[in-house]
């Protein structure tokens, strides 16, 4: 079953107003729309006009928070040799995490654990990988509950962004490079949603590939729980910036590519 967008029109709408410290009153003056109409979007009463007013207001692409406030987009299933994604429970959201490998040399890496890493464990296990790597995008909870057991399992150095901690995790920096296989990896830090959200690029596969945790999403993004206009630069440079053939892996939500979320995402459509 295809995996729900991570955000609503409404989740979109409250972002953008909360990342910019925009009150109803002054979201109001400035767009034409009403308080009320405001608060009906807020409470997920979708209203194409309201949206068309608002969303210059709040730097969102109008058309495409439609389209996705009418379920009209979502996007082109992902998947090719060499990319399992895993998508577990936690509480009362769902949380993915992601397995590359080499086909050739059987070495694989593993980003993040998610929820419960069982089920990964297994797919190596029936592929016959070997996890020779554990990288992390951030340390929030939902991303890294079972990182012991898939430490203490496969055994391999686990790294993360040397702004943040998890158990057992060596610190790097932007920059930091690493080859499994024929596997290669680039850190690029894009923080914003946390203090050190880090996505990986590798490349090696038959498509480019961005591991991105919160900081991204298809049709939408983290939360700028830290920074705000930091996480909305840092995507648009660190990651749109990518090949549009590029393979947006995110925390939450299906896949996507750097393509699609420049026509389809709210936040970055014609930016």
């Amino acid at each position: 079953m295809p995996i729900p967008l991570e955000d609503t029109f409404t989740d979109i709408f409250n972002k953008a107003q909360c990342g910019l410290d925009i009150s109803d009153r002054t979201l109001a003056e400035k767009s034409g729309a009403s308080v009320e109409q405001i608060r009906h979007l807020r409470d997920g009463e979708f209203d194409r006009d309201t949206i068309e007013k608002v969303a210059p207001v709040l730097r969102l692409n109008a058309a495409a928070l439609s389209a996705i406030g009418r379920n009209k987009w979502r996007p082109n299933e992902v998947g090719f040799l060499g990319l399992a994604q895993f998508n577990t429970p936690f509480h009362d959201i769902t949380v993915n995490s992601y397995l590359l490998w080499d086909h050739e040399s059987k070495e694989a890496v593993a980003f993040d654990t998610g929820a419960d890493c069982s089920a990964m464990l297994r797919r190596s296990v029936k592929d016959r990988l070997v996890i020779k790597l554990i990288l992390l995008t951030h340390a929030h909870s939902d991303h890294i509950t079972d990182l012991r057991r898939l430490g203490d399992a496969t055994g391999a150095p686990i790294f993360l962004s040397g702004r943040e901690e998890a158990p057992g995790a060596q610190s790097i920096d932007e920059g930091r490079t690493f080859t499994v296989g024929k596997l290669h990896i680039e850190s690029r830090h894009t923080w914003g949603h946390s203090s050190g959200g880090m996505t990986y690029v590798v490349r090696g596969l038959t498509h480019p590939i961005a591991i991105v945790g919160d900081s991204l999403f298809a049709g939408s993004m983290g939360g700028g729980n830290v920074s705000y206009a930091d996480a909305v630069r840092n995507n648009l440079e660190k990651i749109l910036t990518l090949p549009n053939e590029t393979v947006l892996c995110p925390g939450h939500g299906p896949m996507t590519t750097v393509g699609e979320e420049k026509v389809h995402n709210p936040f970055f459509a014609a930016s």
